[in-house]
C-alpha cells in the first residue's frame, strides 16, 4: 500500500481555517481538523502538538493575507492616505474570516504579518517626519483604533450606527434630542465610511 504523502503547512492551515469558518472557534479541535484533512486524529499529531498550535496556524493564515507592501502612488498620495490604506488592509483581512477575530486580536503579537505591517506603518510615519515617542504613539493609536473597530463590527452586536438607526425609527424621548438628530444621520452612513472616517479623525491630529 503506497504511503500517504505528508501534509504541508498550507494544507494544515487551510483545513483549520475551513473548520473555524464553518463551525466557529468552538469547533476548532484536533478531531475536526483531522476529519477535514481525511486523516486520523492521532495522525494529525505528527504535524501539530495541540489546539494551541492550530490556533497559531489560523491566525498566521488570516493575517498573512494582509498586503504589507507600502501603498503605491496609485493607491495613496499623502502619508495620511497611505496610513488609511494600511488600516483598511488590516480590517479587510480579518473581516474576511469574522470567527477568527478573537484569535487575531489576542495572538497578533506572534504574527510575522503584523510585524511586517507595523514596519511599513513606521516607515510611512518616519517618511512624514514623525519620530521618537510621537511615532510610537501614532503606531499604537492606529493599531488600537483598527482593532477596536474590528471588535465592534464583528463581536459587539449591532454597531453604533445600527443602534442609532434603530433609535431613529422609534419613538425618541425629548430627553435625547442630539441622539435623535444623530440617529437620523447615522442611517445613511456605511460601516466603511465609519471606519475610514475614524481613521481620518485620528490622523488629522497627527503632525510632524
Amino acid at each position: 500500500m503506497p504511503r500517504r504523502p505528508s501534509l504541508t503547512h498550507l494544507q494544515l492551515a487551510s483545513a483549520a481555517l475551513d473548520v473555524v469558518d464553518r463551525d466557529g472557534l468552538a469547533g476548532l479541535t484536533m478531531r475536526a481538523v483531522a476529519a477535514q484533512l481525511g486523516v486520523s486524529t492521532m495522525g494529525l499529531y505528527r504535524y501539530v502538538q495541540d489546539r494551541d498550535e492550530l490556533e497559531e496556524l489560523v491566525v498566521e493564515t488570516v493575517l498573512g493575507e494582509i498586503d504589507t507592501d507600502p501603498p503605491g502612488p496609485g493607491d495613496a498620495a499623502s502619508w495620511r492616505e497611505q496610513l488609511t490604506v494600511m488600516a483598511r488592509r488590516l480590517r479587510d483581512a480579518v473581516g474576511t474570516h469574522p470567527s477568527t477575530v478573537p484569535l487575531a486580536l489576542t495572538r497578533r503579537y506572534r504574527s510575522t504579518a503584523i510585524t511586517r505591517w507595523s514596519e511599513t506603518v513606521l516607515a510611512i510615519l518616519a517618511g512624514a517626519g514623525i519620530d521618537g515617542e510621537k511615532r510610537v504613539i501614532a503606531l499604537r493609536s492606529l493599531l488600537a483604533y483598527a482593532i477596536g473597530a474590528i471588535q465592534l463590527e464583528h463581536l459587539g452586536g449591532p454597531s453604533g450606527l445600527d443602534a442609532l438607526a434603530t433609535v431613529a425609527n422609534s419613538a425618541v424621548s425629548p430627553e435625547f434630542p442630539f441622539l435623535a438628530d444623530s440617529a437620523a444621520t447615522a442611517a445613511g452612513v456605511t460601516r466603511d465610511e465609519e471606519f475610514v472616517g475614524g481613521v481620518t479623525l485620528l490622523l488629522r491630529g497627527l503632525t510632524p
